[in-house]
């Protein structure tokens, strides 16, 4: 079972059991401007804590935000294992999993780390993009957050259990350590409407270490 089918079924699975700074202009990822639209307002998210230092949850070589109740975990999968595949998506491996179950929400923030490579945040959130389900629609655009670049992703992704595309946030930045993505899934398009102010609370506070 490849990656890719394993993320088209996570809606099953879940069912089962305003940025600050400067940016340029979005581009579609060949290089040419996508025109300009006005982004629907998105509320701000009560701030619970920070992951990425030591305690908690998961160390990261970034910090950022938590949404109130949203709970992180470390994941460590062995590399020999028959499951290793499922935590890779292009050039990069899950390394940490954020919960929104507990704030009463069905989806994850998951953050990806391409340990020790050279490759820019550009190149990694462009082949993570490129890993995901039937991605379309794709726009990529730079921000500045604290005078740190950060290249975020929007697209669509094709859900075979609701039989539609759904959309995709995901950001990327680089650090010492190789870069790093963070990415919004949810069951829905309304669990990921819900949980939007969550990535965007991330997203706006995100540093290096």
């Amino acid at each position: 079972m490849t990656l890719r089918t394993v993320r088209g079924l996570v809606p099953a699975l879940l069912a089962a059991a305003v940025l600050t700074g400067c940016s340029s202009e979005p581009d579609t990822g060949d290089g040419a401007k996508a025109g300009k639209s006005a982004a629907p307002a998105v509320k701000a998210a009560a701030k619970g804590g920070t992951v990425g230092g030591a305690g908690s949850g998961c160390e990261l070589p970034v910090t950022f935000d938590l949404a109130k109740d949203w709970k992180p975990k470390a994941v460590e999968i062995d590399p020999d294992s028959e499951f290793a595949e499922l935590a890779k998506q292009g050039p990069v491996t899950m390394a940490c999993e954020i919960d929104a179950k507990p704030a009463g929400r069905i989806g994850f923030l998951r953050v990806w780390q391409a340990k020790g490579s050279d490759a820019s945040a550009r190149k990694a959130l462009e082949g993570f993009v490129g890993a995901d389900n039937q991605p379309s629609k794709i726009t990529y655009q730079q921000v500045t957050v604290g005078g740190l670049a950060v290249t975020e992703a929007t697209y669509t992704t094709y859900s075979a259990l609701l039989e539609e595309d759904m959309r995709a946030h995901a950001f990327a930045v680089a650090t010492p350590k190789g870069p790093v993505v963070v990415g919004l899934d949810g069951m829905d398009e309304v669990e990921i409407g819900d949980m939007l102010p969550a990535y965007e609370l991330a997203k706006k506070s995100v540093r290096v270490g």
